[in-house]
């Protein structure tokens, strides 16, 4: 009971507290988003992506990722032919299986779980599944709606792929960001995974409609929160990867799903309130279940 008090229980009631503002006070949570997207984020990438040295533990992430993102998408192309899915239900599934909340939920968590050394390598997979998301996600999101092309423009206004590029380019030249300048980043960088947490509180008490599809809903749920480990396991047993790396990889392998999937589903009206629900369960789920993880983990 350790894990859960010392480390989901706090996480969860800063969730619980953006949850409850946004229920009081209905605040615009497209613009807070935009505030955090623009702003705090890409200072806590560059931050953390310009300090960290790098060696082959972010090459594994990056195969990982890609292999993860991979199976997902067979495993519902599977599940789409067995329970004859339409389109969408496909989409919605995929939305919600595939892409796992590895920022607002999965930083905080391997942060407090596995600690500060941990923190590079876990923003690293959050640009990574961010640009998937906003590639893949888009794309499965609005297939019938010239997909790839709005794929690339949503990659193109991400200001956290260029923070991460930036990041790379200063880190293999010979010049120093000056220290005032260093520092404002810092200071913007610290802000950004409380405002992250306190976000996922206030989109997930957005969520004002839901479709109980329950077949869709556990095939979903299995996917994210069960196969999804399952995979980590075997490629963390095939790779025998660095602990610390494993823990990440194992970490952000059981997260939910993430709640920006459902302002996608909105936008492109692909299931919005399949994709609500799946998002809502996947996350209640998660307490236990990733309470569970983190005890075997440590």
């Amino acid at each position: 009971m350790g894990i859960f008090f010392n480390v989901i229980l706090p996480i969860i009631a800063v969730f619980a507290a953006g949850y409850i503002l946004q229920r009081i006070r209905v605040l615009d949570v497209k613009a807070i988003a935009s505030v955090s997207v623009y702003i705090f984020l890409p200072s806590l990438v560059f931050t953390q992506l310009y300090e960290a040295k790098f060696n082959e533990s972010y090459t594994i992430l990056l195969v990982f990722a890609f292999i993860l993102l991979f199976m997902m998408i067979v495993l519902n192309r599977i599940l789409k032919h067995l329970f004859k899915w339409t389109q969408s239900v496909e989409s919605a599934s995929i939305l919600t299986s595939a892409f796992m909340n590895g920022g607002n939920y999965g930083v905080p968590v391997i942060l407090f779980a596995i600690g500060e050394e941990a923190l590079p390598y876990a923003v690293f997979f959050m640009v990574v599944q961010t640009l998937f998301m906003n590639a893949f996600g888009v794309y499965y999101a609005s297939r019938d709606k010239s997909g790839y092309k709005r794929a690339l423009i949503k990659i193109l206004k991400l200001p956290a792929t260029y923070a991460a590029v930036f990041a790379f380019i200063l880190q293999n030249i010979a010049w120093e960001i000056p220290e005032s300048a260093y520092s404002t980043l810092s200071m913007l960088s610290d802000a950004a995974i409380p405002l992250m947490m306190v976000m996922l509180g206030m989109q997930l008490a957005s969520i004002t409609s839901i479709k109980f599809n329950w077949q869709v809903i556990l095939s979903a749920l299995s996917i994210r929160m069960v196969i999804s480990p399952i995979i980590a396991f075997i490629f963390i047993w095939l790779w025998n990867v660095d602990p610390t790396i494993a823990a990440v990889i194992l970490v952000v392998s059981a997260m939910p799903s993430a709640a920006t999937t459902t302002m996608y589903a909105i936008e492109f009206d692909t299931e919005p309130d399949l994709v609500s629900s799946i998002t809502l369960v996947t996350t209640l789920f998660s307490i236990i279940s990733v309470t569970i993880l983190l005890n075997v983990i440590t």
